[in-house]
């Protein structure tokens, strides 16, 4: 599991890293925005799992890019979600036992109306419309998710969004633009004849033409738009709250928007599956492009329980249609050094399009699977991207052989690993690494990711700024950084008096820490955000977190045995401790926040259960959490109450028989502001 996790970690990250300036900073892209959110879900669900082969400034860092400066920024109202893939009947039936657990061990008796809404999965660009008393007041592109850019002027001009709804509602909803089979023709041809470049297809032409800045231009291209998901609606007389996906479609319907209409009703996977293998026999035919399908538990009150992870929701998932398989030709294997001085060998490929994107390059994994296919370099071989989304080496022709294709082995030595560039291979296991794992390029990892906006967020010590103060001598630790005056500065190349005076400001700034971020940022083995913040959380300080035994960390929900050896063992290494002392003769670390010190619920620990009438689950227990409580999955007599929503199930039972005290809603809101 971990050799393969690594394999796909690492190349994730230079795809996402390669796409990311083209999608988000070049509006130039080369796959779908659905398969670069997918790639940077992925990437971010293994470094989180796998914080160790997480590369220091990672691409992953950036979910998005920063919206280009010709649109002005817009932060959404509504966070946007990415959905998580499935590529087959069998993921497929274990996320639906997953969701079924799910929603058991949150309490929610499962009853025989639960069914799914399916719907096509399109291949466009992800659009966010605001209305206001039902008049179209802005429209925005995804962005990362929380910030996006305002391209309100050009949605005006496709013809299929409504300037004014059937009522005069307050809403959000989310949709798809895109662009038919027949007007994309029609515009390469334009393209080719005053010999500009070609569109490489639908979406990218939907993309670049969303994001024009003469929306005259924008309007000449023909771009419909489907309107799928309510993501914020006020009480309006009239309007009745829908309780499942389908009737939302069907408001969204009657409220003038474009909805696509090929959407199914399915009761179980068996009836999902048969809606997909017919929607793969149909993609050919529809006047738009989908790369599969999306699911969606339809009734709104399992949303709700189910809710979110960090990045997508539990409630909906993309079904994507199978892999394209081609050949092509390896024209050399080469090393990636990750972090934290792992060795990943990477095909380097004669490029070649498959699933609708170009690919130069695919991850051989470990020295274990070079010898399992037996690939050479010279070798022609089978390449897939499941899921049009990750590209692959299947296996290889060995029938296309000329006798020159050469085996590779691994080297002695490689200059990235700095020093005398000396590999080894990890007792136990296929990957190689670094035998001096603190070689400038890996101390450079450690310390991109110190600043990054995660960590400490030192606006302005990017990458290349902070290579050169490492390069210069300036740096050596962390502490060193909080130490840099404006003298520092004379005479390195690219810093002007504004430049140098905005680094000592954020570092300013950066002098006051949140514990959860100082441990993030510490790059400590297998300690991730998450992790960070339940380390935080617990121990509320970072000397109970320093002197903490292994038993101690073990014990910590979402810890375990793994992590705790890691947190323990850097803790008392000498080495770290010299340098986190150091640290924190420049830094004041907020231990607690303000709301956890003063908070009503300070030490409480309490259950949310069944569906409540305002709040998500997520966010009741964040507000638990801000004022200093535990929100935890379990009724115990130590719960200090539980908050009670519709269908609360088996913790209802639970609370009664151990007498916890149970409130609703209301009451819990009442007692925040307490």
């Amino acid at each position: 599991m971990q050799k393969d996790a690594q394999k796909r970690l690492a190349q994730l990250e230079k795809l996402v890293a390669h796409h990311q300036k083209l999608y988000h900073e070049q509006d130039a892209p080369e796959i779908s925005d659905e398969a670069y959110d997918a790639l940077v879900r992925e990437l971010r669900s293994l470094e989180e799992a796998y914080p160790t082969y997480k590369k220091k400034n990672s691409a992953s860092e950036r979910v998005g890019g920063a919206p280009i400066t010709a649109f002005k920024k817009v932060r959404h109202d509504v966070p946007q979600w990415s959905f998580g893939n499935i590529f087959s009947y069998e993921e497929l039936t274990e996320w639906y036992k997953k969701l079924m657990r799910h929603l058991e061990r949150e309490g929610s008796a499962v009853k025989k109306d639960l069914s799914f809404c399916v719907e096509h999965k399109i291949d466009g660009l992800k659009v966010v419309l605001t209305y206001k008393k039902g008049v179209f007041v802005q429209g925005a592109t995804r962005g990362d998710g929380e910030v996006g850019e305002d391209i309100t002027e050009n949605l005006r001009t496709i013809r299929t969004i409504p300037l004014t709804l059937t009522q005069p509602v307050d809403i959000i909803v989310g949709g798809e633009a895109w662009l038919a089979h027949s007007e994309f023709v029609r515009i390469n041809k334009e393209r080719q004849t005053n010999n500009e470049p070609l569109f490489a297809n639908p979406r990218n032409a939907a993309a670049g033409s969303l994001r024009q800045l003469d929306s005259s231009i924008t309007a000449s291209r023909k771009l419909d738009c489907f309107v799928y998901d309510i993501e914020r609606l006020h009480e309006s007389p009239g309007i009745v709250a829908p309780t499942t996906q389908t009737e939302e479609l069907t408001l969204l319907s009657t409220l003038g928007f474009n909805v696509n209409q090929h959407f199914a009703h399915c009761n179980d996977v068996e009836e999902i599956e048969t809606y997909y293998k017919k929607s793969i026999s149909q993609r050919k035919k529809l006047p738009f492009e989908i790369d599969g399908v999306v699911i969606k538990v339809n009734e709104i009150p399992y949303q709700k329980v189910l809710g979110h992870t960090s990045h997508a929701p539990r409630f909906a998932i993309a079904y994507k249609f199978p892999a394209e398989q081609v050949t092509t030709k390896i024209e050399d294997i080469v090393l990636q050094v990750g972090r934290t001085g792992a060795l990943t060998p990477v095909a380097e490929l004669t490029p070649v399009r498959v699933a609708g994107s170009l690919v130069s390059r695919a991850t051989l994994h470990n020295e274990d699977q070079i010898h399992r296919l037996d690939v050479r370099v010279g070798d022609t071989v089978i390449l897939q991207k499941a899921g049009d989304v990750i590209p692959e080496i299947v296996s290889v022709v060995k029938e296309l052989r000329s006798g020159k294709e050469k085996k590779y082995h691994f080297p002695k030595r490689v200059d990235a690993c700095g020093g005398d560039g000396s590999i080894e291979r990890v007792p136990g296991q296929a990957a190689w690494r670094c035998v001096n794992r603190d070689s400038f390029e890996q101390v450079a990892r450690k310390f991109h990711h110190f600043v990054s906006k995660k960590a400490l967020n030192i606006e302005g010590l990017g990458p290349q700024v902070v290579n050169l103060l490492l390069e210069q001598g300036m740096v050596t630790s962390y502490a060193d950084i909080f130490t840099l005056q404006k003298g520092d500065f004379d005479g390195l190349p690219g810093f002007k008096e504004k430049a140098i005076d905005n680094l000592l400001g954020a570092i300013k700034e950066a002098t006051r820490v949140p514990l959860p971020k100082l441990l993030f940022g510490l790059s400590i083995d297998q300690v991730g955000e998450e992790t960070a913040r339940y380390l935080a959380q617990h121990f509320g300080s970072l000397d109970r977190i320093r002197y903490a035994s292994r038993e101690e960390l073990e014990i910590i929900e979402g810890v375990g045995p793994i992590v705790a050896e890691s947190v323990h063992t850097w803790f008392t290494d000498s080495k770290n401790t010299k340098a986190l002392e150091a640290l924190l003769q420049h830094i004041e670390v907020d231990e607690v926040s303000a709301e956890t010190v003063q908070g009503v619920l300070r030490g409480k620990a309490v259950v949310i259960t069944g569906t409540l009438p305002a709040l998500s689950r997520e966010r009741a227990e964040d507000m638990v959490r801000q004022a200093g409580g535990k929100a935890t999955s379990s009724v115990s007599k130590s719960t200090a109450f539980v908050v009670v929503g519709e269908n609360p199930g088996s913790k209802v039972d639970k609370a009664r028989q151990l007498g916890v005290e149970m409130i609703d809603e209301q009451e819990f809101l009442k007692r925040l502001r307490s």
